[in-house]
């Protein structure tokens, strides 16, 4: 076995996951064991889901959509002035998806968001901060611009 398809093998033995969740073959994982993914959820192609390596986790509820080449990082570099940005210590916060996310295509989760039940985040968005509960988020930074319908059709 490569020893790439290895690597990919024992990160996602440790990720803690529900009943029916879909990964592809060609994500990739960093400290699964601090990602918790929830029931019926898909990871789509070249997606990472890097958790920190001490303290950040990556949670994502049930039935998560993430399209192709999503990034969702719970740790991120320093950047003080004097030390080279890979020697600073990293900066890890949680990383949390309710039930029913959607993350479109090259889409970017950054350490600390939280997004809410039922969100949806347009393709090529940059999420910086939280995100309520069944909003349309688009942009770089990722900005709320509508709210999803009911099933009725009333957007309020």
């Amino acid at each position: 076995m490569h020893l790439a398809s290895y690597s990919h093998v024992q990160e996602v033995r440790r990720i803690r996951r529900g009943e029916g969740v879909k990964i592809s073959p060609s994500a990739t994982f960093r400290n699964g064991e601090r990602i918790t993914i929830g029931s019926h959820s898909h990871i789509g192609e070249n997606d990472m889901i890097w958790a920190g390596n001490t303290s950040g986790r990556i949670t994502l509820g049930d039935y998560c959509l993430l399209a192709p080449n999503v990034t969702i990082t719970a740790s991120n570099y320093g950047v003080v002035q004097g030390t080279p940005i890979m020697h600073q210590p990293k900066q890890e916060k949680d990383v949390v998806l309710g039930d029913d996310v959607w993350l479109g295509a090259n889409v970017v989760v950054l350490p600390g968001v939280t997004i809410g039940d039922g969100a949806v985040v347009a393709a090529g968005a940059v999420v910086t901060k939280d995100l309520p509960t069944q909003c349309i988020a688009a942009g770089v930074p990722a900005k709320v611009i509508g709210m999803r319908p009911t099933a009725s059709g009333d957007d309020g």
